[in-house]
């Protein structure tokens, strides 16, 4: 039953978050309220990692989510699921968009989907740096700002942002240190 409701839930994740994977934040948010698989804190972790691996956002969020709530099988499904309504949609739309993409109706159709785009990736943006730089979720209002952040994670920003900028190395490097740094204070 758990794969038949990742797959349910990120097809149609797939099938409305138009504009790319940052636009799948809100719809995750949702699911993270609607199903408790997750946490909002679970969804900045997810990102993280999500932007730190090779591939699109989204589809490394969905796997990443599948994976840890239902195992191999679980991210497979969530994966899948997520690309099959873009993959029917371009498999039974592309002779069409080809053939009149020049149309005004089409052209139009298309500028009018641009600011529900915009407003879906500044929701989700809102929701991952409310919930990173203040600690909150969606849903809690109020924190007190001394709780926010941790001296110690101040330290790490203050000494990775001086190293960043003395020492131009691959940004990998820089990754995988913050991961080692992470796991050894437990940030």
């Amino acid at each position: 039953m758990i794969y038949l409701r990742l797959a349910y839930e990120f097809f149609i994740i797939g099938l409305f978050a138009i504009g790319g994977g940052m636009a799948t934040l809100p719809f995750l948010y949702r699911l993270a309220d609607k199903t408790g698989w997750f946490t909002a804190k679970f969804i900045t972790d997810m990102v993280v990692v999500a932007e730190s691996t090779p591939g699109p956002i989204g589809i490394n969020m969905a796997t990443y989510v599948g994976f840890s709530v239902a195992g191999m099988l679980g991210g497979i499904i969530a994966t899948f699921s997520m690309i099959a309504p873009a993959i029917i949609i371009v498999t039974l739309l592309s002779k069409t968009i080809e053939k009149y993409q020049r149309h005004p109706i089409m052209r139009d159709g298309f500028y009018a989907v641009r600011p529900a785009v915009v407003g879906i990736i500044g929701a989700g943006f809102y929701q991952v740096l409310s919930n990173v730089m203040f600690n909150v979720s969606l849903y809690e209002q109020t924190k007190v700002i001394r709780d926010l952040i941790t001296k110690k994670e101040v330290i790490v920003f203050i000494i990775f942002f001086i190293l960043m900028r003395k020492f131009h190395l691959h940004a990998m490097f820089y990754i995988c240190l913050a991961a080692i740094v992470g796991i050894i204070f437990k940030l």
